[in-house]
């Protein structure tokens, strides 16, 4: 895997405010800041193996990644593994800890490019610093979006 890009935000919600939000497949353009669309996606409550196609941007580029819920703990953790053009994969997981009345967003996200240490030369050469900053985007987004309720 690429490093990780790790970070977290304070939002003055209670978990299950925020759970409500992230785990809404059909609201992550309205936090998600490099989410362009939605394809095929479970219905329902998120579960673990919860599925949904994802088309996203970078830079420009865009690309698809299917993602499998495999870690679901109700307004606690969502851990989702992806499968991405050429063999790409990728992880995100979100943890949400209680903290004075609201909720310390945990953010998590790896990728790991194809062609094996070849790749990873190449995409960190092409994307840099984006994902950090493409996250903490995402996450005053989130923030913004609970917070008005």
């Amino acid at each position: 895997m690429s490093d990780p890009v790790i970070t977290q935000i304070d939002i003055d919600a209670p978990p299950e405010a925020v759970w409500t939000v992230v785990m809404d497949t059909e609201r992550l353009g309205e936090w998600v800041s490099i989410h362009r669309g939605l394809g095929d996606y479970s219905t329902g409550p998120a579960a673990v193996g919860s599925t949904m196609e994802q088309s996203l941007a970078l830079r420009g580029a865009k690309f698809k990644v299917k993602w499998k819920l495999v870690r679901c703990e109700d307004a606690k953790v969502a851990e989702w593994h992806g499968k991405g053009p050429a063999r790409s994969k990728a992880e995100t997981e979100y943890r949400l800890e209680a903290i004075d009345g609201g909720t310390r967003f945990h953010y998590r996200n790896e990728f790991k490019a194809p062609l094996g240490p070849l790749g990873a030369v190449a995409s960190k050469a092409l994307v840099g610093g984006l994902p950090e900053k493409e996250a903490h985007a995402s996450l005053n987004a989130l923030k913004a979006l609970v917070e008005k309720g």
